[in-house]
């Protein structure tokens, strides 16, 4: 039997809102991924998602869905 949950991982709203555009960090990213694999989860899929905030504003995302045996 498998468990998914689905996370949406994003940046804060500082560096859109100082820098008009925010990206992911790749290292706080890596370090976001590897805690939920310590945890058993597995990547199945993602999907980059730029979200906008306060109608000027954007913001990079994705959207993660995990899955693990229970």
């Amino acid at each position: 039997m498998k468990e998914y949950k689905t996370v949406i991982y994003q940046e804060g709203m500082l560096g859109s809102l100082f820098f008009g555009a925010s990206k992911v960090n790749p290292v706080k990213f890596t370090e976001f991924l590897n805690k939920n694999g310590r945890e058993g989860w597995r990547v199945v899929t993602m999907e980059k998602d730029v979200r906008r905030m306060l109608l000027f504003f954007a913001r990079e995302a994705y959207v993660v869905i995990l899955e693990r045996d229970v």
